[in-house]
């Protein structure tokens, strides 16, 4: 009795400091993509910019945050996870710090690439690490609700506090906000990747230690269904609210709905969390799937009120609810660099998701063909995750 409480211990602990890390660093390094809106009208007053500017400035943020996982494939295995979070978060303090005090845009711009490839490069190590604990799904889950409960702190409070002050003081925040993340930094092993045979897959030293390495066309499948996944929900998220004005439905009634929504994907992303990795796991990701293919289906042909606010409470929570049980999926298909990958993917698909939405929506002169491609991404996703599942089965 003695030798397996002590033998759950360490193993306890590990996985509540890997949680812990992984909370506190994706609510506040993602702050990168979700600021966007507070600070747009901001970074106008200050510079001057076009709309064009301005789009190329939250561009090349999130290609900076994506692009990160190509130079993990060099350092991610070889450095001590804890020194390189330490490095990489010292940048983004610096980067924020300096991003208050430039007085030029395109200075600017250069600042928040290096910010953004630093906040990318430790979203790196929390992917990895998520994808390595031994409940992957509630780490995941941890992951996106961390997330999404920033987003509408941030949105909720930000425009009234800095209401009467410069962007710099809110990029000075987000300084202070990642500086105390580094409280969290010994919560995980600093070894735990350096100490992981190559090829071994991200949660085999915790969950099973005689994994084998999956064929390198799932892992691909496995990507694609990743990427197709978020070009269509990117797609048509940017798009929702102007989807609900061409439908003849207010700005005050799509305001709200879209906040009932954002609530029930945090709720989502809550259960997903709680419940874990469950023997259920495929059940749940088919039902997420065809969930989000039904809201999609939903907001075809000018829906009315109520027809929309289904729609869009059902994409958000099918969204987040199997967004953690899908990167677990991949988690289990390879090595740590697969979830570099994975990263890469995710900005991707985030990059093409609007500028495709945009060109058919303006190409054609309705929604109609635009949410027709969305679906198709999602049921196809949906049919690569389904195999993988099986076949690993």
């Amino acid at each position: 009795m003695t030798t397996s409480l002590t033998a759950a211990g360490p193993k306890a602990t590990t996985e509540r400091g890997i949680y812990t890390y992984i909370a506190v660093f994706s609510a506040v390094l993602n702050t990168v993509l979700l600021i966007a809106p507070v600070i747009a009208g901001k970074l106008v007053e200050r510079y001057g910019v076009t709309a064009l500017e301005l789009g190329g400035l939250f561009s090349l943020e999130l290609a900076a945050f994506s692009l990160a996982s190509l130079p993990a494939f060099l350092w991610l295995r070889r450095i001590n996870l804890r020194t390189a979070t330490y490095v990489f978060t010292a940048l983004v303090i610096g980067g924020n710090i300096i991003s208050g005090f430039m007085d030029s845009f395109p200075a600017l711009m250069a600042a928040r690439f290096v910010t953004s490839l630093a906040s990318g490069s430790i979203m790196v190590i929390l992917l990895t690490l998520s994808g390595r604990a031994a409940n992957s799904s509630r780490s995941f889950g941890i992951f996106v609700v961390a997330q999404l409960a920033m987003g509408a702190l941030i949105l909720a409070v930000f425009p009234a506090l800095y209401a009467g002050v410069g962007v710099a003081a809110i990029y000075w925040t987000l300084a202070g906000l990642a500086g105390l993340c580094l409280f969290a930094v010994r919560c995980i092993d600093g070894e735990a990747l350096r100490s992981q045979p190559h090829g071994t897959p991200d949660n085999a030293s915790l969950a099973d230690p005689v994994r084998t390495k999956p064929p390198v066309y799932r892992v691909a499948l496995g990507l694609g269904a990743v990427l197709l996944f978020y070009v269509a929900l990117s797609g048509v998220w940017t798009f929702i609210a102007q989807i609900a004005a061409g439908a003849g439905i207010g700005l005050s009634d799509s305001s709200l709905i879209l906040s009932l929504a954002t609530a029930a994907g945090i709720a989502s992303s809550l259960v997903a969390t709680i419940l874990g990795d469950n023997p259920r796991r495929r059940l749940f990701l088919l039902a997420g799937y065809l969930g989000m293919g039904l809201s999609v289906a939903l907001l075809l042909g000018a829906p009315g009120l109520i027809r929309f606010a289904i729609a869009a409470v059902i994409f958000k929570f099918a969204w987040t609810f199997i967004l953690p049980y899908l990167l677990s999926t991949l988690a289990e298909l390879g090595s740590a660099h697969v979830m570099s990958v994975v990263n890469l993917m995710i900005g991707t698909g985030f990059a093409i998701g609007p500028l495709l939405s945009g060109a058919l929506i303006e190409t054609t002169g309705s929604f109609t063909v635009m949410l027709a491609v969305a679906l198709t991404g999602l049921l196809a996703s949906m049919g690569a995750i389904t195999y993988i599942q099986r076949r690993a089965a």
